[in-house]
């Protein structure tokens, strides 16, 4: 039973199975046909869309065809239209040329005819100039007949004559010129010169050197002379001043040629007389801190002088040469303060006349500081501080300015040449310089007695402190070119025998009066 129901199962499988497969083939079939009708479509969609598109680009292709054709059209019509124009352009220049040639042609045809004619009349100037020549010749010959004198001689003789004239005019043009730039120099010059000193104000009194330290009573002169004088030959030793104690009451005087040394030894005595212990050691100690002392104020000095003139980047040894002219008088009239004067005056003439201000003023303020070098250097304070400027860094405008203020060498800046006329107005000004009364009344007299020593001088006057002589003469016996050699004469016996600060003008006058009374 079983078996035969397992052969059942295995049946019905079986004819299940042949059933399902008859539907599978079957649904199988119906989906292939399903599938060839819509790939059918599906082709024949593309095949119609493919013709769509091939004759839209072919459409597309024709239309770019007829664009480019009219494109070229358009170039190709452009090109025509240029060449048209350049040959239109070419057609007028050949005619403008065929004008021209044409024109040139006509001015050939002229010159030639021209040619011709100044040919004509080249040969009549030939003839001419030869019978010209020829008449020349023949009133040469009878110039020299009636004259006696060759061509060559006469031409000598009126070349000599014109060459005459010539220099006679010539020398009073260059006399009459040389007189009116002269007078002119000079007006321009008395303007500058009375601006810078209208402009600068600097004191009148002088200062003078101090020799003498105030003591408050004769037991301290005791006291600084010392057992057996040991504290004066220690004081002496050391300063290397003289110490004078004498009768005068009060004072004690100090004497030595070196006023830096002197400066030193009044300021070391001042403080053993203030403090009161005087001895050997304790003056050492003095000494050496006035010496100290002495350093600072020269430095202080050149700095601060430096300062007031406006000049900077000195170099330090300068700065104590400056600040050494502070104890060094000329004439009464202190270094120092006469270069700071001479200074600001040439930095005013230089700035009336637009020059350079800062050079002018630091020739000014260098010019006397071979001064402040001591006896052991030889050569002139002028030469000296040339060649200090040069060691230490200076241009050489500044160093010529210096050693040019006294005229022995050569200036090669105009701000160098104003040094001199700035010194001599810093020097001569009233006030500026003392001398002995004794001294300048010599002075006067002397110059009053070598102008009168020469004949046909009448009076002489010294006049402007002793800076003017006024002579007189008689003018029977001097004439106008006399006076001329007079004046020079007077002027170098002036030079030679007498000493002056600045210069001295001699003004010679030649007058000749004629008087009658009426009756």
């Amino acid at each position: 039973m079983q078996l035969d129901h397992l052969a059942e199962l295995l049946a019905a499988s079986l004819i299940g199975i042949g059933i399902g497969m008859v539907a599978c083939w079957i649904s199988h079939r119906v989906k292939v046909g399903n599938y060839q009708t819509l790939g059918k479509g599906i082709l024949q969609k593309a095949e119609s869309e493919v013709a769509s598109l091939k004759r839209a680009h072919e459409l597309t292709l024709k239309q770019a065809q007829v664009d480019q054709q009219r494109e070229m059209e358009s170039l190709w019509q452009g090109e025509r239209r240029k060449i048209q124009r350049e040959e239109e352009r070419i057609q007028q220049r050949e005619d403008k040329l065929e004008t021209r040639m044409q024109a040139v042609e006509k001015k050939m045809a002229e010159i030639e005819r021209r040619e011709l004619t100044l040919g004509t009349h080249q040969q009549r100037l030939e003839e001419e100039k030869k019978e010209l020549s020829q008449r020349q010749a023949n009133l040469v010959q009878e110039l020299e007949k009636l004259s006696g004198l060759s061509a060559t001689e006469a031409k000598d003789l009126l070349i000599n004559r014109m060459t005459h004239d010539v220099k006679t005019d010539a020398a009073n043009l260059i006399r009459r010129i040389k007189k009116e730039a002269e007078e002119e120099a000079e007006r321009e010059a008395n303007i500058i010169i009375t601006t810078a000193i209208n402009r600068l104000a600097v004191a009148c009194v002088s200062e003078t050197t101090v020799n003498t330290v105030a003591i408050p009573n004769d037991e301290m002169k005791g006291r600084v002379i010392g057992r057996e004088g040991r504290n004066i030959r220690a004081l002496e030793h050391a300063t290397g001043v003289n110490f004078v104690v004498d009768d005068t009451p009060g004072a004690i005087v100090l004497s030595g040629y070196d006023p830096i040394r002197l400066q030193v030894a009044r300021l070391a005595l001042t403080e053993l007389v203030t403090d009161g212990r005087i001895y050997p050691t304790r003056i050492e100690e003095a000494v050496e801190k006035a010496q100290q002392t002495i350093k600072k104020q020269i430095k202080q000095n050149g700095e601060d002088v430096a300062l007031r003139a406006g000049i900077m980047n000195l170099h330090p040894e300068i700065l104590t040469l400056l600040g050494k002219l502070r104890y060094r008088f000329s004439y009464g009239q202190n270094v120092l303060d006469h270069s700071l004067e001479v200074s600001h005056l040439m930095g005013m003439m230089a700035a009336e006349l637009g020059l350079d201000v800062a050079l002018a003023k630091r020739i000014g303020l260098l010019h006397d500081m071979g001064k402040a070098v001591t006896h052991e250097v030889e050569g002139s304070h002028a030469i000296i501080g040339y060649d200090l400027a040069l060691k230490y860094g200076e241009s050489k405008e500044v160093a010529n300015g210096i050693g040019c203020h006294h005229n022995e060498m050569e200036p090669i800046t105009i701000e160098g040449s104003f040094c001199s006329a700035a010194d001599a107005i810093s020097a001569s000004r009233p006030g500026a310089r003392i001398e002995a009364v004794e001294e300048y009344v010599k002075r006067l007299k002397k110059l009053e007695e070598i102008a009168c020593e020469y004949p046909g001088v009448d009076k002489a006057f010294a006049m402007q402190a002793g800076r003017e002589v006024r002579i007189v003469v008689m003018p029977d016996v001097i004439d106008d070119d006399g006076l001329v050699t007079l004046v020079r004469n007077i002027t170098k016996r002036i030079e030679q025998e007498v000493t002056y600060p600045g210069k001295i003008r001699v003004t010679a006058i030649r007058e000749k009066r004629v008087m009658e009374y009426a009756m």
